[in-house]
């Protein structure tokens, strides 16, 4: 089925919270403890920033949401509203690596080209936006997919016991 794509509104937030959780308790499960899994939900999920600074993209195949994700010009480096420790500085683009922020696939829609379409966009939107590199916190599922997107490994991390790695590519 084809993909489309279209920035998220406030009105998309309860589809996407579900969407999120099956995605965390599914798509996590063959790399994380269950106990790690209830531990990714205090701090992963929907940053409704994002959706107010037309950053976050919405995927759909045949009128189904399909994913989510998106970009920030933000310093919080990833999570959701609930997140500890976020920070709404503005990164400048000259020095600082824009912020590949929540991207989420339906597990309905894994492998159907959704997370390389929301990596796509994150990347012409930072660009035009004079962002020289992008930034993430890749979690042990998405970071096969971030790895064939140019994505290189800087350091491995944890928050709350869960796994993650600090990942950067250049887009000059």
């Amino acid at each position: 089925m084809p993909l489309s794509h279209r920035l998220a509104t406030l009105q998309d937030e309860p589809v996407l919270r579900d969407l999120m959780t099956s995605a965390i308790d599914q798509l996590q499960a063959d790399f994380l403890t269950p106990d790690q899994i209830a531990a990714s939900h205090g701090f992963m999920g929907l940053d409704s920033r994002l959706i107010a600074d037309g950053t976050y993209f919405v995927v759909e195949s045949n009128g189904a949401v399909a994913g989510c994700g998106g970009w920030s010009r933000r310093a919080t480096p990833y999570g959701g509203d609930h997140s500890a420790g976020r920070d709404d500085r503005l990164l400048d683009p000259a020095t600082e690596a824009a912020k590949v922020r929540a991207m989420y696939t339906h597990p309905d829609h894994v492998r159907k080209g959704v997370g390389r379409l929301i990596l796509s966009l994150c990347e012409v939107a930072a660009r035009a936006e004079g962002f020289t590199a992008l930034e993430l916190s890749g979690t042990m599922a998405g970071i096969p997919l971030y790895r064939s997107f140019g994505f290189e490994g800087v350091r491995p991390m944890e928050d709350s016991g869960v796994p993650m790695l600090l990942m950067r590519k250049a887009i000059a």
